[in-house]
């Protein structure tokens, strides 16, 4: 009787639907609505600050061989800088392997620096190498003589 009244009040037809129909024809609507984009986009994931303050790693390798060389360039290629440590491979397949690494660095726009007698720093583009080395280390022998 209440919804006879409301209805003549508010100026809507008397002819009422059954109630299943009227709940079928608000989930419609509900789904267009979604799938029409008709919202406005204000929903913020909550762990956009965490995607976005992603940490970069750093990875330290120690080549054996000069085919281990294909894991420093797929690190690089997955925004990973890695320090290599020559210590434990001739002269000469290190020299090979710092070749491999420079055209690696080279295509990833990043960098390859000398970090000790036998350590070299390869970063990709989203690194930045900050300072010299072997400029603080002549720093703090010339102040322990």
């Amino acid at each position: 009787m209440a919804n006879k009244f409301l209805s003549k009040f508010l100026g809507m037809e008397d002819t009422e639907a059954p109630e299943s129909q009227m709940e079928e024809t608000v989930d419609d609507a509900q789904d267009t609505n979604v799938s029409g984009n008709h919202f406005n986009n204000k929903v913020v994931a909550m762990n956009a600050n965490a995607a976005s303050h992603r940490v970069n790693k750093i990875v330290i390798f120690e080549p054996r061989i000069y085919s281990d060389a294909k894991e420093v360039g797929t690190h690089l290629l997955n925004n990973r800088a890695v320090v290599v440590n020559f210590d434990r491979i001739d002269a000469m397949q290190a020299r090979r392997i710092v070749d491999f690494l420079t055209g690696a660095v080279f295509a990833v726009k990043g960098e390859i620096k000398r970090i000790g007698d036998q350590i070299f720093l390869c970063t990709p583009a989203n690194f930045e190498i900050d300072g010299n080395l072997s400029q603080i280390v002549e720093g703090h022998q010339r102040a322990e003589n």
